[in-house]
């Protein structure tokens, strides 16, 4: 047994530069793969659903969608599609310049307007396995966070293709990767420091374990803080096309918060684990820093709306 077990640490040591290549390419091809195949992975799993056929897309919404990529200067508006998903937001994945193009999903409410929401009360939404009461107080309050001005939701979708078009699956995936290939450099490092090249296996061993824990701890860090580039980024420029656009990016961050602090009172103590008091979300799990704050990316945009002013 010992023989085998270094008889596979001389083959890995012999052929490590390979192995990490094939290793970390292999990694970002599997992040990649539900971006490079958006029809077949994230447009099937967010296509919304009526009577037991796909949702088509409203005249109304394809024409929004048209006048977004118009309005931020896409110059080939047929690398990106809309399809009619679930959800209350704009969701998008796809990379524009591979031939299936990128994706935004629409979700329904956003045919609703103030003096009809038909989008959102002909909808059975569950809460704790029961129906939303529309006509409740919290019900109303609920709707009322839901139902976006042409503003909002032009600045929704544009934050979206804003998102695609600079790269943002490209860079979030090659996040993991990295990671991995810093595995061997804290191993080589730590090593080296130590004096342990030659030393014991049981040594060298423990070396790879920090190494590898270094590592988890540099790609969580690393992802969330990337993540939060992209969000910003993506905010500022959705927010750039126009005033109109950041108004409308403020409007919608309002009426998210507005709606996770209703959701917080309506899911009980579910809603307080998920729902800060103010609308933020908090962290999934804990190894998870936090989500990109919603006051801080409406802020942001206040921000630029000031600088616009001055």
């Amino acid at each position: 047994m010992a023989s085998r077990v270094l008889k596979y640490s001389v083959l890995l040591q012999k052929y490590r530069t390979p192995l990490l290549i094939a290793s970390c390419g292999g990694l970002f091809a599997a992040n990649m793969s539900y971006h490079v195949f958006p029809d077949i992975s994230y447009r099937q799993l967010y296509q919304a659903w009526y009577k037991g056929e796909p949702a088509t897309l409203s005249e109304k919404l394809q024409d929004i969608f048209q006048q977004v990529l118009k309005d931020y200067g896409i110059s080939s508006p047929k690398n990106f599609s809309a399809f009619a998903s679930f959800g209350f937001h704009p969701i998008g994945a796809g990379v524009p310049w591979l031939p299936a193009g990128g994706q935004i999903g629409i979700p329904a409410n956003f045919n609703s307007t103030v003096d009809d929401s038909s989008g959102i009360t002909n909808r059975t939404v569950l809460i704790n396995g029961k129906a939303v009461d529309w006509n409740s107080d919290t019900g109303s309050a609920l709707k009322d966070a839901l139902v976006f001005s042409p503003e909002a939701q032009k600045f929704a979708i544009a934050r979206e293709v804003a998102r695609l078009q600079s790269g943002g699956p490209v860079m979030s995936a090659a996040v993991a990767p990295v990671c991995l290939g810093g595995v061997w450099v804290y191993s080589v490092v730590l090593k080296q420091v130590l004096g342990l090249h030659t030393g014991p296996a049981l040594l060298r061993g423990a070396v790879n374990v920090v190494a590898l824990g270094l590592c988890a701890v540099s790609y969580f860090l690393t992802s969330d803080a990337v993540n939060q580039w992209i969000d910003y980024s993506s905010d500022r420029s959705a927010a750039g096309v126009s005033i109109d656009y950041a108004k409308g990016g403020v409007e919608f961050y309002d009426k998210i918060l507005s709606r996770n602090r209703t959701l917080r009172s309506l899911m009980g103590r579910k809603g307080e684990e998920m729902y800060a008091p103010n609308g933020n979300l908090f962290p999934a799990h804990l190894l998870q820093l936090k989500h990109t704050p919603y006051t801080l990316r409406r802020d942001g945009i206040l921000a630029l709306l000031k600088e616009e002013k001055a």
